[in-house]
């Protein structure tokens, strides 16, 4: 069983003082701390800040500096959209920008799906010669792009600056066949400003994980098990779906969730669920959020640990401290009860003491 907090690593708000593990209210954390493994895991490298694509592949085994997967393409898979050799998949986040032009909200005030999937409808009617656009929504702000055609290549830098006050980048491409889908996606662009400009929060659109689907194992060939997913969010759905994992129906909370994995616990070797909220609350730069998603993630280990399994390992993908609003490089707590390990005690949850 891997079950996953997204960005649940912090940094204390000052020095000396309480991350927002340490400062939650985790009793079931606590208790298995007391009879398994501890320790913090560096999901690729040190000093990386790594995005959730390569943290849950460094999860699942397998080497995300071998296994570079676009973003666009997980999106694209966690919401079953059947992807081809001739596709390039983007990941689009709604923004606003100002009358310069200039972002001032990355997310468009976290649009709510309803509208995001009423414009994305408008976005599917662009038309570019030579090429097949399909535009999906995905959940919240987020959506996918595909470009179907020939000669097209994947390596496109993203058009978000990661910031505010300017402009989205201009997409460019690394060779040929990227240069080729660079200058589709421009022409997107620009049709999508014009379709999208009297639409308020979310006015225009900016582009992520540009990239096509690469070849990668399936987790049964590397490791001889049965695998599952229960995951919430269509990128996690995609990036198990991408190891061919079985991806079930997940619900839409936390206790749905659960009621999934007992439904289903005699049929699989292996379960992977996903907690998606430690992270948004950590990019939305609130501590005390970050801790009250924290102890619902809490919350859900009674029921992990009433299926009995033979190994859990809770961890996280990457760190999101809310004091940074974003992915960062401190390692990530990490707690493996099991049978056969050592028992480290009686350590409470949190980074300063070197255990999850």
């Amino acid at each position: 069983m891997l079950y996953v907090a997204d960005g649940l690593g912090g940094l204390p708000l000052q020095p000396g003082g309480r991350t927002e593990l340490e400062t939650a209210n985790t009793p079931n954390l606590d208790a298995l701390a007391q009879r398994g493994v501890l320790g913090m895991s560096i999901p690729v490298l040190p000093g990386i800040a790594p995005g959730s694509g390569p943290g849950h592949l460094g999860l699942f085994g397998y080497d995300p500096l071998k296994y570079d997967i676009g973003r666009g393409v997980l999106e694209a898979l966690g919401i079953d959209f059947a992807l081809t050799d001739r596709d390039v998949a983007v990941r689009g986040n709604f923004v606003t920008v100002d009358a310069a032009g200039n972002i001032s909200d990355r997310r468009a005030g976290r649009v709510s799906s309803e509208i995001a999937a009423k414009l994305c409808e408008k976005l599917d009617q662009i038309v570019i010669p030579g090429v097949e656009v399909f535009v999906r929504h995905v959940k919240e702000y987020r959506l996918v792009i595909v470009i179907r055609g020939d000669g097209l290549g994947g390596n496109v830098n993203d058009t978000d600056p990661q910031r505010t006050g300017v402009p989205p980048l201009k997409p460019q491409g690394a060779d040929p066949a990227s240069q080729k889908t660079a200058a589709v996606l421009a022409e997107f662009m620009r049709q999508a400003a014009e379709v999208l400009k009297d639409d308020q929060p979310a006015n225009l659109l900016t582009m992520r994980g540009i990239a096509k689907m690469p070849p990668i194992p399936k987790f049964q060939e590397v490791y001889g098990t049965r695998a599952a997913a229960i995951a919430v969010y269509p990128m996690y759905r995609g990036l198990a779906r991408l190891v061919d994992m079985d991806i079930l129906d997940a619900g839409h909370s936390l206790v749905d969730q659960m009621a999934c994995l007992e439904a289903n616990w005699s049929k699989y070797d292996f379960f992977f669920i996903h907690f998606k909220y430690t992270d948004s609350t950590g990019e939305d730069g609130n501590f005390e959020a970050k801790v009250q998603r924290t102890e619902a993630f809490d919350s859900g280990i009674p029921r992990i640990m009433g299926s009995q399994p033979d190994v859990l390992i809770v961890t996280g993908d990457h760190s999101t401290p809310s004091n940074r609003n974003s992915n960062s490089d401190p390692p990530v707590p990490t707690t493996v009860p099991a049978d056969n390990a050592r028992f480290a005690g009686s350590r409470p949850s949190g980074e300063s003491s070197g255990c999850g």
